[in-house]
């Protein structure tokens, strides 16, 4: 089983230090981990850290998976190459590999994805001709064809519809129950969260303010402290859970 653990990890930028001593409980896989924090909080720079991007004191402590199995998706993706969609998914599948020639089972690999995310359609399509949604469905395509075995995403569902973020939740909840890995996502959507996320670490100002299962972690309690609001958890006629927010705190205190 594939397994994450930090253990007062640092994280800095030169001699600034942005996260000092976070610690978390495992993470297992096969299962969805949400990373949950307001704007500015630090999300990308702990994907960073664990993706070995930024130096620090501590232990990222990864089991069950090698470097070579880690997949980052950070927000900007920078898609400005020369390339179709298909080529790009295909440059994603070969990295790190020696040699470019293609095995049948690697092709088949990009089909699938590209079908699972339903962007078959856009195989020849330019990248610079893309939405910034359809640019966004590439990328998890890239991250996702090779079947990592830790896949950190930054915010994958920012630039998609409604429909769409839906659709690649149940992508990416299918993807974990399959390979059992580790997906860690850095989302805003609470809802979506305690839809499909079992596990939630909350940051906030360069802390590990909460970790643990996803509805213990997200009460009115730890939302208000990350984003000032006053909110509560109702459960919807099928009972699933849901955030009300209700407004800020009486004298914006």
């Amino acid at each position: 089983m594939v397994t994450l653990e930090l253990d007062r990890v640092e994280a800095r930028y030169g001699r600034k230090v942005i996260y000092q001593e976070a610690t978390t409980p495992v993470v297992r896989g096969g299962e969805l981990t949400a990373l949950v924090g307001p704007n500015a909080a630090g999300k990308s720079t702990l994907f960073r850290r664990i993706a070995g991007q930024l130096a620090g004191a501590g232990t990222v402590r990864i089991t069950g998976a090698s470097a070579a199995d880690l997949r980052y998706m950070p927000q900007d993706t920078g898609m400005n190459a020369a390339l179709s969609v298909y080529e790009s998914v295909i440059l994603a599948m070969k990295q790190g590999k020696v040699g470019w020639r293609l095995a049948a089972g690697e092709l088949a690999a990009v089909d699938t994805i590209l079908d699972r995310l339903n962007i078959a359609a856009l195989a020849e399509r330019q990248l610079a001709e893309l939405s910034g949604g359809q640019r966004q469905l590439v990328s998890i395509a890239q991250t996702l064809v090779s079947r990592p075995k830790l896949v950190l995403m930054d915010e994958p569902t920012s630039a998609l519809d409604l429909y769409r973020q839906y659709e690649v939740l149940e992508v990416l909840r299918a993807y974990v129950a399959e390979t059992g890995a580790i997906v860690m996502l850095a989302l805003h959507d609470l809802n979506q969260v305690m839809r499909v996320c079992t596990t939630t670490i909350a940051v906030a100002d360069g802390q590990v303010v909460a970790a643990g299962p996803t509805l213990e972690v997200l009460n009115p309690v730890l939302i208000r402290r990350l984003y000032g609001v006053v909110s509560r958890i109702e459960t919807c006629s099928r009972g699933c859970p849901m955030m009300i927010v209700d407004g800020a705190p009486q004298g914006n205190a």
